[in-house]
């Protein structure tokens, strides 16, 4: 057994598809564990497969550019999933109409409240000012904020890593947020997970209910449309008086 696991290793490292079958592996084994678990989100599916796939990577001395190769075809998928995101939308399109208002209230407040804390937090502990800009959108989905931290003289892959763990910490975290908030409300949820937490917490709302996830891909969208804009605007301003 052990020598056709090495040989189906040795195949698989040569080809491109060594990235695509560790990344189907690792997220199936993690979503296999998350069931079982009557869907903790202490053991967020995304979380334990970035885990296994950092770790495997790791022992078999794999670099990236080797991985994504596969990968990329996965990579590839965003796109279509997240034009596809529309759809559930449009089935929630008569109470978003009901709650236009609010929603574009706690867009620009969210918006904000999620960069300027970052900024903010970062200051009072003496980070560099590329450190700063780099964590101002963390909570944008990753090609947008990459963008705006690189248009704010920020690190882009830093920034990359960041909205990872922004996204698995929202993911894993918000429940029990909103149990302590005592917030039942599937629509509002929904918004403040997608406005916090992006892709990541979009996925995990989809996983709540249809209408979760209908406002949390609204948020994450608005959101990176929001915050591209005021962020080059408000953050320079800001840095300056730092």
């Amino acid at each position: 057994m052990r020598d056709e696991f090495g040989e189906i290793w040795v195949y698989l490292s040569t080809t491109p598809l060594l990235g695509l079958t560790l990344t189907l592996l690792a997220y199936q084994g993690a979503w296999w564990l998350y069931q079982r678990a009557n869907q903790n989100p202490l053991l967020n599916p995304v979380l334990i497969a970035v885990v296994a796939l950092v770790s495997v990577l790791m022992l078999t001395g794999t670099d990236y550019d080797t991985y994504f190769d596969g990968a990329q075809f996965v990579h590839f998928l965003l796109g279509p999933a997240t034009v596809a995101l529309a759809i559930p939308l449009y089935a929630q399109w008569q109470r978003l109409r009901a709650l236009l208002l609010p929603v574009l209230l706690t867009l620009v407040v969210g918006s904000l409240t999620a960069a300027l804390s970052a900024v903010g937090v970062a200051a009072a502990l003496g980070a560099s000012r590329e450190t700063m800009m780099s964590l101002a959108p963390k909570s944008v989905t990753t090609p947008i904020a990459m963008g705006i931290a690189e248009s704010l003289g920020g690190l882009p892959s830093l920034t990359a890593v960041l909205v990872i763990l922004t996204g698995i910490f929202g993911a894993v975290a918000a429940r029990y947020v909103f149990l302590a908030l005592r917030i039942e409300d599937h629509a509002v949820r929904g918004f403040a997970i997608g406005l916090a937490s992006h892709g990541i917490g979009t996925a995990r709302a989809f996983q709540v209910s249809e209408q979760a996830g209908a406002f949390a891909a609204l948020a994450m969208g608005l959101n990176a449309l929001v915050t591209a804009l005021m962020l080059p605007w408000i953050l320079p301003w800001l840095a300056s008086l730092l």
